[in-house]
């Protein structure tokens, strides 16, 4: 029987997937056997596009050809209304199928405590705990794996990523895949190659998505921006969710993905950006169904963009920005934080979205409610310094 290459790859990677799983402690009692997995998109997502804010007076306006592509109401790839105030982004119907059923929870005007415009500050802020850059050496998620009696934690991530460094119980996995090509690097090397006559074609298949031999699997979008392929996200909330519902499976998992940087050519780049979001959902669902019930999945990025298009149809580092919450323990049907509105007396230095919401503030909410951690561990531990911010209520059943 003769393999193609990409068969060899999957058959290749279904092995190293059997055979090279961490081994995991068993699981606790009923009592303590609910799971949390944090997916971080690296790049600072633009919260605006994915949930859109139609009704706010200022929003068209502000937003011009980004919330024409696909409002509420376009011609083609209409938006999915959530209520009277907001509508998700026509790529994500498998999470407005969720929001319908009341397992996903949009949280806006959110971010980490850090409110400048470094990617690698902001990062470091949100996955360290405290209020700062550098202000641990450890992971609050690493901190919080050791507050729960008998608990491990995955990455799933080439090394070890901050937010579960530390003296806790946590294994790392890399899915034996082909590394995805980042879409931004495709798009800065554009103009290179479209000088060049020989290579010219070649590079013009490559950025349009033709990467199926490479695993790349971020194309094939029809015109509602759904993804027909799967993609390298997908396959690594997939593993996650196997792990995750073993016997023995870890209660707490991360997963990252990057190229949600969009400076330019967002509405093509964030289309295939959050369908591939989309699919890792619904893969992580697909694949977690015996612990769904019991399970929360936060999605969050290190800031949100700027209110206003660039001059290349893209949006620059911002403020405030959007996270989910999804899971069958997920109180979900709802829009959770204080929106600030869109009018210039609102913005956060007159070009941001002004955050109302602490991340922590949902981090401690999930915590508290959904695994059992005490108000003086977050406190003392896994946030210090953070008494001020309460725990977000009614996140989780």
């Amino acid at each position: 029987m003769n393999f193609s290459r990409r068969q060899f790859l999957a058959a290749a990677g279904a092995t190293a997937t059997l055979t090279l799983l961490p081994r995991f402690a068993l699981a606790a009692t009923a009592a303590s056997d609910t799971r949390l997995m944090v997916l971080l998109l690296r790049g600072g997502l633009d919260g605006l596009h994915a949930l859109q804010p139609y009704a706010d007076p200022a929003y068209a306006r502000l937003r011009g050809a980004l919330a024409q592509a696909h409002s509420p109401g376009a011609a083609q790839g209409e938006a999915y209304k959530l209520d009277g105030s907001f509508a998700l982004h026509p790529a994500l119907a498998f999470s407005a199928d969720l929001y319908a059923r009341k397992q996903l929870l949009p949280v806006v005007a959110i971010a980490p405590p850090y409110r400048q415009r470094s990617h690698f500050d902001a990062q470091d802020c949100l996955e360290n705990g405290t209020d700062q850059p550098g202000g641990s050496g450890s992971g609050w998620l690493n901190r919080c794996v050791s507050s729960l009696s008998g608990a491990e934690g995955l990455a799933v991530a080439n090394v070890m990523p901050l937010i579960l460094r530390g003296g806790g119980d946590v294994s790392t996995w890399s899915p034996p895949l082909p590394q995805a090509i980042d879409p931004i690097l495709l798009q800065r090397l554009q103009p290179l190659y479209a000088a060049d006559a020989t290579l010219a074609a070649a590079f013009a298949r490559v950025a349009a998505g033709d990467l199926e031999e490479m695993g790349e699997g971020m194309s094939g979008n029809n015109a509602h921006g759904k993804n027909q392929r799967g993609g390298r996200l997908p396959q690594m909330t997939a593993a996650a969710a196997r792990f995750m519902s073993a016997a023995d499976g870890p209660r707490i998992a991360f997963v990252e993905d990057s190229g949600w940087d969009t400076h330019g050519n967002q509405v093509g780049l964030l289309g295939r950006k959050l369908a591939e979001l989309d699919a890792a959902l619904k893969s992580f669902h697909d694949g977690a169904q015996t612990i769904w019930p019991r399970t929360v999945v936060a999605i969050v990025s290190e800031f949100g963009r700027t209110v206003e298009a660039n001059g290349t149809g893209g949006t620059d580092h911002g403020s405030g920005g959007l996270a989910f919450l999804a899971g069958g323990a997920v109180r979900g049907g709802r829009i959770a934080g204080d929106w600030p509105g869109l009018s210039a007396g609102d913005l956060h230095e007159g070009r941001d979205l002004r955050t109302t919401t602490d991340m922590r503030a949902m981090f401690k909410g999930v915590l508290r409610t959904h695994l059992g951690v005490s108000e003086s561990a977050m406190e003392s531990s896994i946030f210090p310094g953070s008494r001020d911010v309460r725990p977000l209520e009614n996140l989780t059943a």
